[in-house]
């Protein structure tokens, strides 16, 4: 069958801006007001006369300086961003542990590598983390039994170079002030500066920082600010400390909001406090709020994606909002207050590949997105005018969009790609020679399919091109005639510094190439991108209140202001990925991020 008409597909890059301080703000377009439900305790923003804000301009001073250092010396030695799926559940009674146990089994999509979990019944904190699957890490009856306490939180994360120790696994800890443990998804940018701040007078102590994760160096800027917030109750309006807990983490929170760049979504058990949430200004990484009711009040989940609510019998309420920090009180009041002004800008990337398709994310389902991109990119096969037989997936992301397009192109779609399910995936692999080997054990194509077909595969992103080259291989090799290629996402050409492992633009296959020239790299008949416009455009039409997403890894613009070349070109240089290239290049091969893998 002949589809449409033939046309050349191309997408621009745009360059990113440079920044004068790693502290500037620029003034929030919108304020985000907390939702209306009758169980939220309403708490005001307190005024700017802190001492953080009184030592701003040091601060600012100081990070112009570390940023020159960063540039002339390179980046302090780091845990490359990585992406991660977080958990928290406040329960009026009851072990949380088998609760958080099914939620890290939902999110484990989101990482493979190690897995944590902390539990409390608020007078001691119960802590047991580990590399490997959550099914494994938690699988030992006396393992789950010491974690005991009706509330708590867990992590998961995937692997990148150098940070496979335990040691970087979450949760992190404090002792003071109070005793907090957190858990965070994203990545900060700054984090050079920070660290800078804590191992200097400048931090209200000088902090001895046990890992180079940016998650705990967040860990410590919040502490940091718990103190300040502690003393100025103190010094200047003699408050009881002891009732004015919950407060001091709201000021905390809007002082570290305002020193902290990148993403981060984070939870928090604080000890005399409760469960702790909050998600930057930006709202890059999702972060969800769910609710129970029960014999004695609601219980409350936090977490990355809904999809973990589910199987724990917790219902959606709303997104943690940008800027906002919610507390859930040992005693299970719930409490908000939006701390800074927050413009929602989240990451575009996490609808494509990293969420589940029966996940709500910034009240966009994550499926029906998929599906409108399908529509999309159907629209634009029909101008190509190749013959096809029939629309193939590339399993498992891809599906909602291949099924869309067979539906609005009248073609058959089929799954002629087997994949085991036992092997996991090779993005999340830390070695490129794993992924590269892990390929073909875990998908397998039928040539019952495909012999003498004409066959389109539909794939959710093309990124490093390795899986996918060996797909069309796979494809060809049992029987089509033809292989064509087309990605519900747009090429990948830019760095993603925001909590996922896409450091080096060296590796991308898209990388200085034109279309025709990654179609022969990629071995296939014919390829098509979707476009950024109509991608973003998809979600703006689903959610008109989202005025701007992160496209950054396709567009090149990144929506925090921060990000200058120096930080890419310092990213890429210490970043997992510094020595490889892309196939056909002098110094390796590609690797790839389908969801194939």
């Amino acid at each position: 069958m002949r589809v449409g008409n033939k046309a050349t597909v191309q997408v621009g890059r745009t360059s990113t801006l440079r920044v004068s301080a790693a502290l500037a703000r620029p003034a929030a377009a919108r304020s985000f007001a907390v939702a209306s439900n009758p169980s939220i305790m309403r708490v005001s923003i307190p005024s700017n006369n802190s001492s953080f804000i009184s030592s701003l301009g040091l601060r600012v001073k100081v990070a112009k300086s570390v940023s020159k250092q960063s540039t002339s010396q390179g980046f302090h030695k780091r845990t490359t961003p990585k992406m991660c799926g977080i958990i928290g559940i406040f329960k009026h009674e009851g072990p949380a542990n088998i609760e958080l146990y099914e939620g890290l089994n939902m999110l484990q999509h989101r990482g493979q590598d190690s897995a944590g979990m902390v539990t409390t019944d608020w007078n001691k904190f119960k802590e047991y983390k580990e590399n490997g699957l959550v099914k494994d890490v938690f699988g030992d009856e006396a393992v789950m039994a010491k974690l005991s306490g009706s509330s708590g939180m867990g992590h998961v994360r995937y692997p990148t170079a150098g940070s496979s120790s335990a040691s970087e696994a979450q949760p992190f800890f404090v002792n003071s002030p109070l005793g907090m443990y957190m858990i965070h998804n994203g990545n900060l940018t700054n984090c050079d500066f920070l660290r800078e701040t804590l191992n200097s007078s400048r931090s209200f102590f000088n902090r001895h920082l046990r890992t180079d994760s940016d998650s705990e160096v967040l860990l410590n800027i919040l502490a940091d600010e718990v103190h300040r917030a502690h003393q100025r109750c103190l010094q200047t309006t003699g408050c009881d400390p002891n009732k004015n807990k919950a407060n001091f983490l709201f000021e905390a929170a809007t002082s570290t909001m305002k020193l902290l760049d990148g993403a981060y979504s984070v939870i928090c058990l604080v000890k005399d406090v409760g469960v702790v949430a909050f998600r930057d200004p930006h709202g890059i990484r999702p972060l969800v709020l769910g609710k129970r009711a029960g014999p004695n009040g609601d219980d409350y989940c936090v977490a990355s994606e809904d999809c973990s609510f589910g199987p724990i019998g917790f219902e959606r309420v709303r997104d943690v909002l940008p800027g906002e920090m919610i507390i859930i009180t040992p005693e299970g009041k719930l409490m908000s207050r939006q701390c800074v002004p927050g413009v929602l800008n989240p990451c575009i990337f996490e609808y494509i590949y990293l969420a589940r398709p029966d996940s709500v994310m910034n009240d966009i389902p994550v499926y029906d997105f998929q599906l409108n991109l399908g529509t999309r990119l159907g629209k634009r096969v029909k101008e190509t005018g190749w013959e096809i037989d029939l629309i193939c997936p590339v399993p498992d992301g891809s599906r909602p969009m291949a099924i869309q397009m067979s539906a609005d192109l009248g073609l058959p779609y089929r799954e002629g790609l087997v994949k085991n399910r036992y092997v996991g995936r090779t993005f999340i692999m830390p070695d490129q020679r794993l992924r590269e080997m892990s390929v073909r054990r875990k998908l397998n194509a039928m040539p019952t399919v495909f012999e003498g077909k004409n066959v389109l595969l539909v794939d959710d992103s093309i990124v490093r091109g390795t899986t996918m080259s060996q797909i069309v291989d796979m494809v060809r090799k049992a029987g089509a005639s033809n292989v064509y290629l087309a990605s519900a996402s747009p090429p990948v050409l830019h760095a993603n510094v925001y909590g996922v492992d896409l450091p080096n633009k060296k590796e991308f296959v898209a990388n200085g190439l034109t279309n025709d020239q990654i179609c022969k790299v990629l071995g296939a008949d014919g390829l098509i991108y979707q476009t950024v416009e109509d991608l973003i455009s998809a979600g703006k039409e689903m959610n008109p209140e989202i005025s701007t997403f992160d496209a950054s890894c396709f567009d090149g613009k990144y929506v925090t202001g921060d990000i200058d070349e120096d930080y890419i070109a310092n990213l890429e240089s210490a970043g997992r990925g510094s020595g490889r290239t892309r196939n056909g290049s002098s110094s390796g091969s590609i690797s790839s991020l389908d969801n194939s893998m």
